[in-house]
Order: C-alpha cells, then structure tokens, then sequence
C-alpha cells in the first residue's frame, strides 16, 4: 500500500492543520508512512508554517513530525488523516477548507 499522504498540497488544501505556541502548520505532505514514522524519531512532515515571525505569511519547508504534534493541537483534518493518525477520534474536526474559511471570516 502506498503512502496515502505522497502527493504535495497546495497550502489552500492541506491534509490537516495543527496550532500550538503561535504556530500554525499545515501539513502539505508526509515523507514515510504512518507505521514507517512510528520508529524514526526524524520522521519529516513538508509544511507550511505561520507565526509571528513570518510576518502573516507561510514558510514552506520539512518539519519534524515529532515537532508538530509535540507542540501543536490538530484543528482541522480530512477523513482520511483522522482514519490514519487518530483512529477512533469521535469528536468532531472541521476539513481544512472549513477551518481556512473559517479564520477568514472571523
């Protein structure tokens, strides 16, 4: 089975988005797959990540997965991220395109 989270996200349509100390990060791709992270303490997640110090832009770039969920609390995710990184997460989480729309309105 191949990497379902392979394919490279615009920064509009990510897999999931996660907030924590300032930081937004959404996840525009996964390097290896879930059981593949789970032993590499270096797993890297491609990001685009929002703080204070991009001035309200975005920084594309890896990101250690680790660093991410560490730190950050998922906000947003499509079904297929829930099913693969929180199965049996009852509550529930608005897409990605939702929550952009969302903070847009606010």
């Amino acid at each position: 089975m191949p990497n379902p989270f392979a394919k490279t996200r615009t920064i509009e349509n990510p897999y999931a988005i996660y907030v924590g100390g300032g930081i937004e990060w959404r996840i525009l791709k996964t390097w290896k797959m879930v059981k593949s992270e789970l032993k590499d303490p270096y797993a890297r997640w491609f990001v685009a990540a929002k703080s204070d110090a991009t001035f309200g832009g975005f920084d594309m770039g890896d990101t250690y997965k680790n660093e991410v969920t560490s730190y950050g609390r998922l906000v947003a995710a499509t079904p297929e991220w829930l099913e693969t990184y929180r199965p049996g997460f009852d509550a529930k989480l608005p897409t990605p395109t939702d929550y952009i729309a969302q903070q847009e309105n606010v």
